[in-house]
């Protein structure tokens, strides 16, 4: 009897891991690990401080350079890293990780994995951020899809945006594996500790964010659209980590707005906060409030959804497959086209704020929309299922470099 195949060894390439946390390709990470520890054998490279769990690469090489070559420098770390223990296959999150697992993809003749959470051709506000570095993330992105063994977009909108990018790409190597939530972590907290602790008042109407500062999550479009809420409603925003003092100056004048117009209700917590104190901050709002420009998913939808809150969403990218609109929450239509449209800026602005008028008015509509929410999380985005499609589309990748 032939001995029994060792399990798939994959090495998981990402910047994010835990406790260093701080967007939704982090999260996604965090939640997929364990899961893929059940049916693989994983090692996690990462960047940052030393961390139980993982092989931390720091980002200080070349010191004082653009962050984008700070970022390859890190890369080039982890794949030293792996020549001395080569995996089976190598899976890449975000344009940061990317060239890391393009590189062991060459060196060590292994496919190559690549989890599409954003992309840069739909992100230029990263110039912003990263000056000419953005060119070098735009560059490590392209050239890291186009030699992937295999894709995966978080969902069918981002699928539509991988192709629309690189028209190039092979579609039958693009896969769909959705984002997805833990529903025993995000779950119906109904304590008042956190929430009393904040100022928010848990027996008041509240609409809640919860995000980083950045163009994408289009906060400032919320901070706007709060002028035309009712004056009972308080706003709270869980939001902190800009990404550039530009942005941080403009949503900061936007606030300092908003509280003038509406002489209180309104608070800003710029710390980051646990997820078990978000998660009670979720419970406890009327409406969550997603207002993004850009969202390949969108897995703060499925937390704000997993407490049984109401969302309120901007129709763009992977959302609409989260939030159905009339069932859990409502959507408000949005055209990145718009951006340099003060008058289409301020119509949807509008927009939003009148559908968060709608829900707040009606609790017990906001209550249904909440409870069906939680039950299309608990059915339909499962972290087991996910990792058994993310090994499918390892087996297929390993099938297509073999050739």
């Amino acid at each position: 009897m032939s001995a029994e195949a060792p399990p798939l060894s994959v090495s998981v390439l990402t910047r994010e891991y835990p406790p260093s946390v701080y967007g939704g390709a982090g999260v996604h990470v965090a939640q997929l690990v364990p899961q893929l520890r059940r049916l693989c054998q994983v090692d996690v490279q990462c960047t940052g401080e030393p961390r139980e769990g993982a092989t931390a690469h720091r980002e200080d090489f070349p010191a004082g350079a653009n962050a984008a070559l700070r970022v390859f420098g890190a890369d080039l770390s982890m794949v030293a890293a792996l020549e001395q223990s080569p995996p089976d296959l190598v899976h890449s999150h975000t344009w940061y990780a990317n060239l890391a697992g393009h590189l062991a993809g060459l060196l060590l003749d292994v496919p190559h994995v690549v989890s599409a959470h954003s992309l840069e051709p739909h992100r230029p506000w990263k110039a912003e951020q990263l000056g000419g570095g953005y060119r070098l993330s735009s560059w490590a992105e392209r050239t890291a899809y186009q030699a992937a063994d295999a894709v995966i977009a978080v969902s069918a909108g981002m699928r539509r945006d991988v192709l629309a990018s690189y028209p190039e790409l092979d579609p039958d190597k693009v896969h769909v594996v959705r984002n997805g939530i833990d529903t025993e972590e995000f779950a119906p907290d109904h304590g008042t500790d956190v929430v009393r602790g904040l100022g928010m008042d848990p027996d008041r109407p509240s609409v809640v964010f919860v995000g980083r500062v950045t163009r994408q999550k289009g906060l400032v479009h919320l901070v706007r659209a709060a002028e035309q809420l009712h004056p009972d409603v308080q706003v709270v925003l869980l939001a902190g980590a800009p990404d550039t003092p530009e942005i941080a100056a403009e949503f900061t004048e936007a606030f300092a707005r908003l509280e003038a117009a509406r002489g209180g209700g309104v608070i800003w917590v710029q710390d980051m906060l646990p997820r078990a104190s978000v998660r009670q901050v979720l419970t406890h709002a009327t409406v969550f409030a997603c207002p993004s420009v850009y969202e390949p998913l969108g897995i703060v939808n499925l937390e704000a959804m997993a407490c049984e809150t109401a969302v309120v969403a901007s129709a763009v990218g992977g959302i609409p497959e989260v939030v159905v609109d009339g069932e859990t929450g409502l959507l408000v239509d949005y055209d990145p086209a718009w951006a340099g449209d003060p008058e289409a800026v301020a119509a949807f602005e509008a927009d939003f704020a009148a559908r968060l008028n709608e829900l707040l008015a009606d609790p017990e509509r906001a209550r249904r929309y909440g409870v069906a929410g939680r039950r299309r999380c608990t059915e339909e985005f499962s972290w087991s299922a996910i990792a058994e499609q993310t090994v499918d589309v390892y087996r297929q990748a390993l099938a297509r470099h073999r050739g």
